[in-house]
């Protein structure tokens, strides 16, 4: 099939080259020049896992609009759905909730269907974009034309292994507005996978995505509500506690998020369950659970900054934060729980130094004081500590027997 794209950022190129790896004709468009120079000069940016590889091999092209209609028969659009800063996840909740930002996405529609309409033949439109439920009959429906056959298909992914999970989904979430968009594109997918095609109310996939991302941050808040218990009571470790939890897997599901650490994380999770308490009091929702699934995030961040205090031995004490990536798969850093901590520690008047390997060019000078492993990077097992440091260590993948270090393992 010919297949496009509106919007070839950091979810829609790597989901292009999948697309296109299966033998289908992919073209796009994005508003940024960016994006045309990354295809065009075959260098990705970010980290991927296998995108690289693709793209030197990729023969997509980037359009401009009227020629990526022209040119598909399904035309994804994966534009973002950004929150404000303050709702990313790496500084304190704000007492106010909002929505998500929408702007974007009711542009790029615009423009998309105005020509479509100009070109008179019917084509199906698929969003993929984070919404609350509702926004695309409100916001979306009423801009298109009746050439534009809306669908809209959240991917369940995550930065870093996008290929691997758009590939192979555990379902294929299809909230339906027509029929025939939808067979079409079920035709489609049946030759990338053979995964459940879940189809459904446009309402009830816009809830079931943001819902499939809170669920993982309410895993997530819990093994780490328990991770500071075993780190209180005696006897107690939070790995033999996991690694038992994890073999319920009729009644708690799956191991996956269910081990102790940092705080959830990523440019979707955080910034969902805002929007999600944004709307529990929009709705006058008896409890505001996922205020409360928040909370605990920052919570426990307040907790790792008094450990990080009862072991300094000084106020002016240099605490070194190894990590900004919100984990290891990638080098993003948006909603990232070692940023929080590290913005809270400043907030408290600490001297931190916050660095990442896969972010930073520079190399910091590393002296005696506090260490925190904020990120889960492998690179930080060999991490060469000064002398008469102190290592603190949510992850407990630093061996706690280095010699003239000091090495605490939370929750064991």
């Amino acid at each position: 099939m010919k297949i496009g794209f509106l919007g070839l950022g950091k979810l829609g190129l790597p989901v292009a080259l999948a697309v296109e790896s299966k033998g289908h004709e992919v073209v796009g468009h994005d508003i940024s020049h960016s994006v045309k120079n990354i295809i065009e000069a075959k260098k990705i940016p970010y980290k991927e896992k296998g995108a690289q590889e693709l793209l030197n091999k990729s023969k997509i092209q980037f359009l401009d609009i009227p020629d990526v209609v022209k040119n598909s028969e399904i035309i994804f659009v994966p534009i973002q759905t950004p929150h404000d800063p303050l709702y990313e996840g790496v500084t304190r909740i704000p007492d106010k909730r909002v929505d998500f930002d929408y702007s974007y996405l009711i542009s790029g529609i615009k423009s998309l269907s105005a020509e479509i309409e100009k070109q008179k033949e019917d084509k199906v439109v698929i969003i993929i974009s984070t919404v609350l439920p509702g926004t695309i009959r409100r916001d979306i429906k009423p801009l298109l034309g009746r050439h534009t056959k809306i669908c809209y298909n959240p991917f369940f992914i995550a930065m870093g292994t996008t290929l691997n999970d758009f590939l192979n989904p555990e379902f294929i979430l299809f909230g339906v507005d027509d029929l025939k968009a939808a067979e079409k594109a079920e035709k489609f997918y049946r030759t990338l996978n053979k995964s459940t095609f879940f189809k459904t109310t446009i309402e009830n996939a816009e809830l079931i995505k943001v819902s499939y991302n809170t669920f993982i941050s309410t895993k997530i808040a819990f093994i780490n509500t328990i991770m500071e218990m075993c780190h209180k009571l005696p006897g107690t470790n939070i790995d033999d506690v996991s690694n038992a939890l994890q073999l319920g897997t009729k009644r708690l599901i799956s191991n996956a998020y269910l081990r102790g650490g940092m705080g959830d994380g990523g440019g979707c999770h955080p910034r969902d369950n805002i929007a999600l308490s944004w709307l529990a009091k929009k709705l006058d929702i008896s409890l505001d659970f996922f205020e409360q699934i928040m909370l605990q995030r920052e919570k426990q961040t307040d907790w790792f900054v008094k450990i990080i205090r009862e072991n300094m031995k000084s106020k002016d004490e240099k605490v070194y934060i190894l990590g900004k990536s919100f984990k290891p798969e990638t080098n993003i850093t948006t909603g990232s729980p070692s940023i929080l901590l590290s913005n809270i520690l400043k907030e408290k008047k600490i001297n931190t130094i916050c660095f990442d390997p896969y972010t930073d060019k520079d190399e910091p000078k590393f002296e005696k004081g506090i260490y925190f492993v904020g990120t889960e990077h492998s690179i930080f097992e060999n991490f060469n500590f000064p002398d008469e440091s102190t290592v603190i260590d949510p992850f407990r993948m630093i061996n706690k027997n280095l010699k003239k270090i000091k090495v605490i393992h939370i929750g064991a």
